[in-house]
């Protein structure tokens, strides 16, 4: 079975969410009006009408309920004017109270029920009074959310050490988990300047090509497998896919040398690698 949804975006680089077109003729690139957990909501059509299996969709799936008109896109103009103001009003609050936070984002709902501070702090922050004062200005209901540093720059936005736009703050939805690792396997540089981004974190893009030099590993030996070389016997050190190369530390001299594969036989007995598993057999 299949159900027909359409793909609608609320945030530049957001989730995508589906939501039920309702026979309302839809197009990629249109605004519409949706129902969701949060209220009534203004997004972006960025997957046109589609049916799409049923266990893909979570249940129950909400209704588009119009195209945006311009009444509508004259309210979220004005949201963002508002929001403006709220993060002004917002640091003078902050500071007021001498709170260890830092305000990132306002953000005011399509429907203006309730207005969304988004702030990066070192712990816990009792924020009680500063919601009071909040409040009592803008009399609707307010939330005062707590972000990590990679939702910081996703919001913020910058350039990474590519020269480009941040992937976070252009077009990646979701963050994934990015581990030493991975920069191990890709023999980079270990230094956190290197593969860090600007948020601090290990840089996202060290996961788009992991399992392309995984896979490319695979067919090689383990690193501190035993091998006979065309100088003697050594050790596996080090692993070059992209010239099908090894690189061998030498027995007897200790120097390092680089052999392509073939011209190296693998020793028979068991050997340790340098993570403590056992290496390959003839």
């Amino acid at each position: 079975m299949s159900v027909r949804v359409v793909g609608v975006r609320f945030k530049k680089a957001g989730k995508v969410y589906y939501f039920d077109p309702v026979e309302i003729p839809l197009q990629q690139g249109q605004h519409v009006v949706v129902e969701t957990t949060r209220g009534i909501e203004y997004g972006e059509v960025v997957v046109a009408p589609r049916d799409v299996p049923d266990e893909e969709v979570v249940a129950p799936l909400k209704q588009v309920l119009r195209q945006a008109t311009p009444e509508d896109d004259q309210q979220v103009a004005e949201n963002r004017e508002k929001e403006q103001r709220a993060y002004e009003v917002a640091l003078e609050k902050i500071a007021l109270h001498q709170l260890p936070m830092k305000l990132i984002s306002v953000e005011q709902t399509f429907d203006g029920n309730k207005i969304i501070f988004y702030f990066t702090a070192d712990g816990r922050i009792d924020f009680r009074e500063l919601v009071k004062d909040l409040a009592a200005v803008f009399r609707t209901r307010i939330e005062l959310r707590q972000i990590g540093v990679r939702d910081e720059a996703k919001m913020v936005g910058g350039l990474g050490c590519c020269g480009r736009e941040l992937c976070c703050s252009s077009w990646l939805a979701d963050f994934a988990p990015v581990s030493i690792r991975m920069a191990k396997e890709q023999n980079l540089s270990l230094n956190p300047t290197k593969i860090s981004g600007i948020c601090g974190r290990l840089m996202c893009c060290l996961k788009y090509e992991n399992d392309v030099y995984e896979e490319a590993k695979a067919g090689y030996p383990d690193l501190g497998t035993q091998v006979l070389a065309p100088e003697g016997e050594g050790k596996i050190v080090a692993v070059n896919i992209f010239r099908n190369t090894v690189s061998v530390e030498l027995q007897e001299s200790k120097a390092i040398r680089e052999y392509p594969l073939n011209e190296l036989k693998i020793k028979k007995g068991r050997g340790e690698c340098n993570c403590g598993c056992p290496a390959r057999q003839n």
